[in-house]
């Protein structure tokens, strides 16, 4: 786990990527025809209405860098704005928002980095209206129960690009589940992250996103 956190940190909070850009997305056609567009406008609505309708959901995640490292944990959501990567106790680094800002917390060197929650492609969990409608586009996969979504400013480059993949599922919110989400920032770091065991509407305490600050404490909170 030493070894891991600098390219993963890199990696995590660079999020952005283009699933059919790496293959991911299988069979998906080259261009997309004007009836194709308009089915997937209502779709792009699908995806917004799906990831509103989460209050709270908790998931286990297999994290794979571009350099195929893989490092799991649990991922918890609870709107508004709030999130935490959980990579497990004997982890040296934690992610959390607080809903404002995303930390990256690193208790091997104590240290603490801080980005807007805007300047993060993980907006688009965040605030999917904002994000999703406004800097969103389906990509076509050929497949009708699988939806893929690109979420990425054209105007801020910089703050790099994700692409979320969401299967049919009448028991999810929305009638939607986010199965994985693959990502790319301005320095080509890839990152792969892929949900599973998802639960919704767990109750989840507002503690969940706080943590305790290495520059004050060697301590990592349990």
């Amino acid at each position: 786990m030493k070894n891991l956190h600098i390219p993963f940190r890199a990696a995590l909070l660079g999020l952005g990527a283009g699933a059919l850009a790496l293959g991911l997305v299988p069979g998906a056609p080259a261009s997309v025809t004007a009836p194709l567009a308009a089915q997937s406008a209502g779709d792009l609505d699908r995806v917004v209405g799906a990831l509103r309708e989460i209050s709270t959901m908790q998931a286990d995640f297999n994290q794979t860098d571009r350099m195929g490292n893989t490092i799991r944990g649990v991922m918890t959501l609870k709107r508004p704005g709030k999130i935490r990567f959980d990579y497990g106790k004997d982890a040296d680094f934690l992610v959390i928002s607080n809903g404002k800002s995303l930390y990256m917390i690193d208790y091997e060197v104590n240290q603490v980095e801080r980005w807007p929650i805007g300047n993060s492609p993980l907006g688009a969990l965040f605030d999917p209206q904002k994000d999703v409608k406004r800097f969103g586009k389906m990509v076509p996969t050929g497949n009708p129960d699988v939806l893929s979504v690109e979420v990425r400013d054209p105007k801020k480059p910089e703050f790099g690009m994700i692409n979320m993949i969401f299967v049919r599922n009448a028991a999810a919110p929305g009638g939607l589940q986010l199965t994985h989400w693959v990502a790319l920032d301005a320095q080509n770091n890839r990152t792969r992250v892929a949900l599973s065991n998802q639960r919704y509407g767990v109750a989840v305490a507002d503690s969940t996103f706080t943590f305790k600050d290495p520059r004050r404490s060697t301590r990592r909170p349990g």
